[in-house]
């Protein structure tokens, strides 16, 4: 059934919607499948994804029509699909009439991605009118608010060097808290990596002690304040409750210094907000662990990292992770710098609307993944910014001298590109940016050939 008539209205402009302040946009990437037109197609995708279904009911009247989602551009070339949902179509809290994103997910990108008469259609940006914002919760902590306990500008406060403890399984709670110090006498941050938890070999109630004790002899040894960000990712929201509350009373007059990693993917927005709302004096850690399988550049549904960051500040995450834009082990280019900036500015363009933020706190871009003192300074350059924290693993706990020297060079990475200084140069009076090289051999030949012999190194 053609509901073209109904769901769409190609002579509606975009400048207008965004204008009137009524409605959310969504632009996908669609494509109908064979022997279907594509603006049939794209009504029907609206339809589906509003107040229509494939046949005509007897229960519509004039005030279902008047929240019809209407699909508003389309150019069958690009596969560009547009479409504006109405502001009052949307799930609404019974509690305090705030937004919430599981009923944008369940419109946008609910049944409409299994339709029959769709190839497939894959969410690249979406537009939230002022009143939607100011409706969301959006971060309660930011990176400023750590830079502060770590002692620096609260503007401007620079890179904070981070790691993941390795291996990200089979350590006992000794083992893991003797690895965090390690780390911590050289470095700021360390988070739990997205499987650890509650395992048999390491349980929290006997890890989490261990480590709050390593993080105060590293805090007295060095003079340094030390930041932990715990998983509390699980199923069940009151056992998610129960690891942050424990963690809270073990870490006691130091629990500013501790943040709470949820899995919000996997874990889904429920979690997400259930952790902003409960624990908003908490950094809100959010990691995007399996979002490959729909945000892949390969796959050709569901939406994309840049639309999940997005999402994330809406949600409250005070960070969330957005790869290394190709500078790293994992999939991503240079130019997903977009996603850092759409999440850390108060106004941004991205793929397709220009979103502001209305004073919303920023969500920081959290880099990880194969990431090390080598590679962070072409990273810098194409971020344009240190303004992050860096989650190294190999980088710091495969450093040739010791997890705390990792974590130096780390640092001092930064401050070579802050400086603008010749990373080779560089290296002969810093010893453990030095070092890296020897660490990392691989990359260093890669990147900076001819290191051996400027460095005097003969192995």
């Amino acid at each position: 059934m053609d509901q073209s008539n109904r769901y769409a209205d190609l002579s509606l402009k975009e400048e207008d919607l965004i204008a009137g302040g009524k409605h959310i946009l969504v632009a996908y990437k669609m494509a109908p499948k064979t022997g279907y037109g594509y603006l049939e197609a794209a009504a029907h995708f609206a339809a589906e994804s509003s107040t229509g279904t494939n046949v005509e009911v007897s229960t519509t009247d004039d005030f279902t029509r008047s929240v019809d989602a209407l699909v508003y551009y389309i150019d069958e070339a690009t596969e560009d699909m547009r479409i504006a949902y109405p502001i009052d179509l949307f799930d609404r809290n019974v509690t305090d009439g705030r937004f919430m994103l599981v009923s944008f997910l369940t419109l946008a990108i609910g049944n409409n991605q299994g339709m029959g008469d769709i190839k497939h259609a894959k969410m690249i940006d979406f537009y939230m009118p002022e009143r939607v914002i100011q409706m969301f919760d959006g971060p309660a902590k930011d990176i400023s608010d750590l830079w502060r306990i770590l002692g620096r500008p609260i503007k401007d406060g620079g890179y904070i060097a981070g790691t993941i403890i390795k291996p990200k399984l089979g350590l006992r709670p000794q083992q893991f808290a003797d690895a965090a110090y390690q780390f911590w006498l050289g470095g700021d941050f360390i988070k739990n990596d997205e499987p650890q938890g509650n395992q048999v070999f390491a349980p929290i109630k006997k890890t989490l002690p261990l480590v709050y004790d390593s993080l105060k002899r590293a805090q007295d040894e060095t003079g340094q304040a030390k930041l932990f960000s715990m998983n509390i990712t699980a199923d069940d929201h009151y056992e998610m409750l129960a690891r942050a509350d424990f963690a809270l009373e073990t870490f006691g007059p130091d629990a500013d210094k501790l943040a709470f990693l949820v899995d919000g993917y996997v874990g889904g927005p429920g979690m997400v907000t259930t952790a902003r709302r409960q624990y908003p004096s908490q950094y809100l850690h959010y990691h995007r662990a399996g979002h490959g399988a729909v945000t892949s550049p390969s796959a050709k549904r569901g939406y994309t990292a840049f639309v999940l960051a997005k999402m994330s500040r809406l949600q409250g995450a005070s960070g969330i992770h957005v790869g290394t834009m190709g500078y790293g082990k994992m999939e991503g280019e240079g130019d997903d710098r977009g996603i850092a900036y759409m999440i850390e500015r108060d106004e941004c363009q991205g793929p397709v609307y220009f979103q502001k933020w209305y004073g919303i706190k920023p969500t920081t871009p959290i880099i990880s993944g194969g990431m090390n003192a080598l590679r962070l300074p072409g990273f810098f350059k194409n971020l344009g910014h240190g303004n992050v924290i860096n989650t190294a693993g190999g980088g710091s706990y495969g450093h040739i001298d010791s997890p705390a020297a990792g974590a130096v060079s780390l640092r001092q990475s930064y401050e070579c590109w802050k400086a603008g200084a010749d990373p080779i140069e560089f290296a002969k009076e810093h010893k453990e940016f030095a070092r890296a090289f020897e660490s990392f051999p691989g990359d260093a030949d890669k990147l900076f050939p001819g290191w051996r012999e400027k460095l005097g190194v003969h192995k």
